[in-house]
């Protein structure tokens, strides 16, 4: 393939000149991110270099002249996010991090995809001080920067004030083809448009080709007019290589302050790579060592690899500017803790994450009322009266539900619509779009400032759920409020009942599971899900009602654990049967009437699997007694993974096939959930 053309002072596509001189120190600038990607992924022997050579010079404009940043305190809360979507790049992300300043040695930059190191083939948040999300699943990373947009612009509604917005600052992203050719693309900007969020400026990265080629043979979209029918200004064919086009580009997009904006940049993947550029080869593997070294004398770079002149660190070091950013916020903020304290002192809290001081008075209250109240309800209605109770308590609570609010029971009373023309609020009405609702929640929690939960039915929790393994891998502070969790959903049949889906989602690491089974076990569950800081957390709800159960103060205190006795049997019990949310009510109904028979049987609700494992051996032990091997299982879901808990003397009742439309009670009994066969089976067992 022909080299491509350096366009640098040309002023292509009606960008405003830069001077010879300005023009040639950028495109040094931003050779060096082509420099150390190239040389990182050679190294490697793996990884995206056509990325990051084709949009370096983009990221050069944004993070040397708009970007407001601190790299000696990546944590600084008015800091600009930036989110690189199309993650496969993550030495752009990688080299700019460590020009500018961050503690990102070169070394970090030679162990490029190596174990331990900071510099993982994709950015992984926590890893890498800088790096806002976890990108990689495309579009993901530009629905967490959409969620980034809503957090910083009702933060500000919340606590600005006439002469002092302490809360103010951007969301940039960059993404590529393959962003946009995902569905989530579409749910998340449409939402961002309707929102009108004016400080997200994405950066599409326009350059033609995906894994299989030239993208014209599967995306012919007209973008700029997809993004303006979503209500997004929109600003076209800017020349990617052209510094001076790219930063009039920004700059326009920067003046337009009631919508989010589309730069539709075109690049040449691999720039500078005589053979591999504008090329699916310089996608996804290195470049090869005698491509490299034609790069770097068609870019001029006159350096060996890894080797940056102190010109360019000098160029591109951002410490003194953003110790001087942070600091003027600090003397922002002092004006303000000055000029409105108690608003200060929220906005801190907020902030730092942590739950207000009389959180613990609040909900030791609030349980102790529900369990006074003991009715007989659908925990998704318990769910709410949960919300209604911790609610006025907690301002960081953003909620939502993906058209489901009536059926999920999210919103509760002290709740206003967040909109354009609210932008205070604390409800969102996401539409029908669980995925983009759910990547989005993510983007809010890493934010910070906020505790974000939204709902939708279990069984569409298939559609969201790669978002919810994000939301597991980052640690996110996420709440994923599913309802509607069995057969017991009834007449709208198998394609709306969940059979797989709780042993699915308890397979996800780091993501806990609550399916509590009355109000009590639900407010126990709300209040863990507020508690828990390092990942996310399902609840998972019945829409149908389920009795109150009468537990000691014991039991009381010991659902928090997870797993706990709820009904025991003297002097020892005989048989063990463990249930979760609504089976429980079966299991208690089922051990008492063994109960008449003379039979001694203790009843184990188990609403969360993964905090009960957390427990020590002498509690787990204290509640399933390994001395106890008769044991049943009941959950109205596949049973493949309680085999463990029923163990080689027990067995599990459950469902293993898709369900039926029939009213729930109906379908209880025609697949077997009963007191009957339940009582029928742990004879058998004792029997054997």
């Amino acid at each position: 393939m022909q080299a491509p053309q350096d366009t640098t002072t040309t002023g292509a596509r009606g960008s405003q000149a830069v001077s010879e001189r300005d023009a040639a120190s950028r495109r040094q600038l931003a050779n060096a991110i082509r420099a150390l990607s190239m040389d990182a992924v050679q190294r490697a022997n793996a990884g995206h270099p056509g990325a990051p050579m084709g949009m370096a010079d983009i990221a050069e404009v944004l993070w040397n002249d708009y970007l407001r940043h601190n790299p000696g305190n990546p944590h600084w809360f008015n800091r600009d996010r930036f989110v690189l979507s199309n993650g496969h790049g993550a030495m752009l992300l990688y080299s700019v991090l460590h020009l500018s300043g961050y503690e990102l040695g070169l070394e970090e930059i030679k162990q490029f995809r190596q174990l331990g190191s900071k510099t993982p083939g994709h950015p992984e948040y926590g890893y890498t001080p800088g790096v806002e999300t976890t990108t990689g699943p495309l579009g993901q990373g530009l629905a967490n920067a959409v969620g980034m947009a809503i957090a910083e612009r009702t933060l500000a509604a919340q606590f600005n004030r006439p002469g002092h917005a302490v809360v103010d600052h951007y969301t940039y992203c960059f993404l590529g083809d393959g962003c946009l050719m995902e569905g989530i693309s579409h749910e998340a900007c449409s939402l961002a448009g309707t929102l009108r969020l004016g400080k997200l400026i994405c950066v599409y990265d326009d350059n033609g080709i995906s894994i299989d080629g030239k993208v014209e043979g599967w995306f012919t979209d007209d973008t700029p007019m997809r993004f303006e029918a979503y209500g997004w200004h929109v600003v076209r064919d800017v020349d990617g290589q052209d510094a001076a086009a790219v930063k009039q580009a920004i700059a326009q997009a920067r003046e337009v302050t009631d919508r989010p904006s589309l730069i539709c940049a075109k690049t040449v993947i691999g720039f500078g790579a005589p053979k591999a550029s504008g090329t699916k080869e310089a996608h996804g593997a290195p470049l090869g060592d005698d491509e490299v070294q034609a790069a770097r004398e068609f870019l001029g770079w006159e350096y060996p690899p890894f080797e940056i002149p102190d010109s360019i660190y000098q160029g591109w070091d951002a410490r003194a500017r953003g110790a001087r950013w942070e600091t003027q916020w600090d003397a922002a903020l002092a004006d303000y803790k000055s000029a409105h304290p108690e608003l200060a002192r929220e906005l801190e809290r907020r902030i730092r994450a942590e739950l207000p001081e009389q959180w613990p008075a609040h909900a030791a209250q609030a349980l102790a009322r529900v369990n006074e109240r003991a009715a007989k309800e659908a925990t998704r209605k318990s769910s709410q009266a949960a919300l209604n109770a911790y609610g006025p308590y907690l301002p960081e609570l953003l909620g939502g539900s993906a058209d489901l609010t009536g059926s999920n029971n999210t919103k509760w009373d002290g709740c206003t619509t967040l909109s354009s023309a609210n932008e205070a609020g604390n409800y969102i009405y996401y539409g029908v779009r669980e995925f983009g609702m759910s990547a989005v929640i993510n983007g809010v929690a890493l934010h910070g400032g906020f505790i974000p939960y939204g709902g939708t039915f279990l069984v569409f929790s298939d559609y969201a759920r790669n978002a919810l393994r994000m939301a597991s891998i980052i640690g996110a502070h996420s709440i994923f409020v599913l309802t509607h969790d069995s057969i017991g959903l009834g007449e709208d049949g198998p394609t709306h009942q969940p059979i797989e889906h709780l042993s699915s989602l308890r397979l996800i690491p780091k993501l806990t599971l609550w399916r509590p089974c009355d109000a009590v076990e639900t407010m126990v569950a709300w209040r863990a899900a507020i508690e828990h800081g390092n990942g996310p957390t399902c609840l998972v709800l019945t829409r149908q009602n389920v009795a109150h159960q009468v537990r000691d103060a014991k039991a009381l205190q010991a659902i928090e654990r997870g797993g706990y006795v709820l009904r025991d049997a003297t002097p020892e019990p005989e048989a063990l049967i463990i249930a979760t949310g609504s089976e429980v009510e079966l299991a208690v109904a089922a051990a008492q009437a063994l109960g008449e028979r003379g039979r001694r049987i203790r009843v184990v609700s188990l609403p969360s699997v993964e905090v009960f494992e957390a427990q020590d051996v002498a509690y787990r032990e204290s509640v399933l007694p390994a001395r106890l091997t008769t044991r049943l299982v009941l959950e109205a879901g596949a049973t493949r993974l309680w085999a463990a808990y029923a163990g080689p003397n027990g067995k599990v009742l459950g469902i293993d096939r898709f369900g039926e439309s029939a009213p729930g009670d109906a379908l209880f009994k025609h697949f077997g959930f009963t007191v009957e066969r339940v009582v029928a089976a742990v004879e058998a067992l004792l029997a054997e």
